[in-house]
C-alpha cells in the first residue's frame, strides 16, 4: 500500500514554515496543513550533544502542540550542524554566519535532523546523520554567499541546496535531503510503520 493511500483520512500537519521542509513533505506525495509553533528552542548544552539536540527539540514541539484530534499527525523536525564538538543553530547576525561558515570551511561536519511524529495514540521520534565536507573557502566567497542569501534561517548558516552547496560541498556521506531539513526516506518509511 502506498503512503499516500494508508493516511488518506489523516490530518497531516506539519509544523513548521520551512519552504525546504514544506517541498520535501509534499514530494512524498502528501497533502498537509502547516502550522508555526513558538517554542523556546533553549536547550542544555551540558547534558545534550549531536543528535540528542534535535531529538529533545523536536519532541517538544510536538508536545507543545496541544489541539491534537482524533484523525491529526503532527510532524515536527529539527536540525542542527556538529562540528569540532560543538552545535551550530540559526546565525543571528552576519558575523555569526561568519564564523559558523569559517568553522566549516575545509572541514567535515555532521548535520543531524530528527523528527517526530505525533498522534492521539502514539509518538515516535527518529534521527538522521548526514556527513557533509566543505572545501576551504575563501572570506570573499563567505561572505558573497551571506549577504546574497541571507542564510539566517539554517542551521550552520547555509543551505546545501543554494550557492554554497553547489560550490563547498567537496563530498557527503548520507542524505541529501537530511542535510536540507527532512530525512525523506526515513520518514517515508516510519510513516508506513506509524
Amino acid at each position: 500500500m502506498l503512503l499516500k493511500d494508508k493516511l488518506e483520512n489523516k490530518n497531516i500537519i506539519l509544523a513548521s514554515q520551512s519552504p525546504r521542509r514544506k517541498e520535501l513533505l509534499a514530494g512524498l506525495g502528501l497533502e498537509f496543513s502547516t502550522l508555526s509553533l513558538d517554542i523556546d528552542e533553549s536547550f542544555d548544552r551540558n547534558q545534550f550533544k549531536r543528535e540528542k539536540i534535535t531529538e529533545y527539540l523536536s519532541a517538544k514541539k510536538a508536545k507543545a502542540y496541544t489541539e491534537i484530534k482524533l484523525n491529526d499527525i503532527i510532524i515536527t523536525s529539527d536540525t542542527t550542524v556538529w562540528v569540532d564538538d560543538e552545535s551550530l543553530e540559526k546565525a543571528s547576525n552576519r558575523e555569526e554566519a561568519y564564523e559558523m561558515l569559517r568553522k566549516l570551511s575545509g572541514k567535515t561536519h555532521s548535520v543531524y535532523t530528527s523528527v517526530t511524529i505525533r498522534s492521539t495514540e502514539k509518538e515516535v521520534t527518529f534521527s538522521d546523520e548526514t556527513q557533509v565536507t566543505f572545501a576551504l573557502l575563501s572570506d570573499e566567497e563567505i561572505y558573497y554567499y551571506i549577504d546574497t542569501y541571507k542564510p539566517y534561517d539554517k542551521a550552520g548558516a547555509y543551505g546545501v541546496q543554494e550557492w554554497i552547496g553547489y560550490i563547498g560541498v567537496d563530498n557527503m556521506n548520507g542524505s541529501y535531503f537530511n542535510v536540507m531539513g527532512l530525512p525523506t526516506h526515513k520518514l517515508y518509511k516510519e510513516l508506513i510503520r506509524f
